[in-house]
């Protein structure tokens, strides 16, 4: 296929903290318009993987493709919706002040941004909470919160790390319906999880363990491949095929 068939590239990627190699030679083809999702448990480097796609890391051999732009980039800003695992918001404004914020960081006007942030507020259950200081919210309320400011400026590439942690189930349905939506506008997601039924949920999976990328394709042509029963055996069969 060629280079523009795919939304994001990453060719040959190590990455090291400290002396201590955290990724090894990731190479991952992510295609237009689908959730992509990165499943493997804690500290397998799904998080670092996504900060280099997002600019934010910087990585020590290959390189990284957005919409076919070499990362990290500061043009590619508005272009793409980055929810990190840890949520980035100030504590000492309302909800819909921290997206005031980044809507004047992203260059939205007055107007559509405050349409817009009506929108995401009620697309994750804080339009009534709008007013409160985030200080007062719950940690489940500012993942919510988080997911508002990336979707915020409705960016061809959504980039979310464990987005739904600490989410009650409702809402967590909720929330993948409306990623599902965006899908159909063709938006490309990319999900991080270590939760097996959200992986399922996902398009096309790439799995992860100890910084080796193990086995990458549908849950379905992965449970295939495994000649196993559930997506969970397979990922357990690609991590012994890799000891091996």
């Amino acid at each position: 296929m060629k280079e523009d068939s795919f939304c994001i590239r990453m060719k040959g990627i190590d990455k090291s903290f400290g002396g201590k190699q955290v990724l090894h030679q990731i190479d991952l083809s992510i295609p237009f318009g689908g959730i992509y999702g990165l499943l493997g448990p804690s500290g397998c480097g799904k998080t670092t993987t996504v900060k280099i796609m997002a600019g934010i890391l910087e990585s020590e051999t290959g390189e990284t493709l957005i919409l076919g732009e070499p990362m990290p980039n500061l043009q590619m800003m508005n272009k793409i919706g980055y929810m990190a695992q840890s949520d980035a918001l100030y504590s000492n404004l309302s909800g819909k002040e921290n997206l005031e914020f980044f809507g004047a960081l992203y260059g939205m006007d007055k107007k559509s941004l405050a349409a817009r942030i009506t929108e995401v507020m009620a697309l994750v259950n804080l339009d009534e909470d709008m007013d409160k200081v985030v200080s007062a919210y719950s940690g489940g309320m500012k993942r919510r919160l988080s997911l508002a400011a990336a979707i915020l400026h409705n960016p061809p590439v959504l980039i979310l790390d464990e987005p739904t942690v600490g989410i009650d189930p409702l809402l967590r349905k909720s929330i993948w319906e409306e990623l599902y939506r965006m899908t159909k506008r063709g938006i490309t997601i990319l999900v991080t999880t270590h939760v097996m039924d959200e992986a399922e949920k996902c398009t096309h999976l790439a799995m992860m363990r100890g910084g080796f990328l193990i086995s990458v394709g549908t849950p379905a042509e992965l449970i295939l491949r495994s000649g196993t029963d559930t997506l969970e055996q397979a990922f357990i069969h690609y991590g012994m095929e890799g000891n091996q």
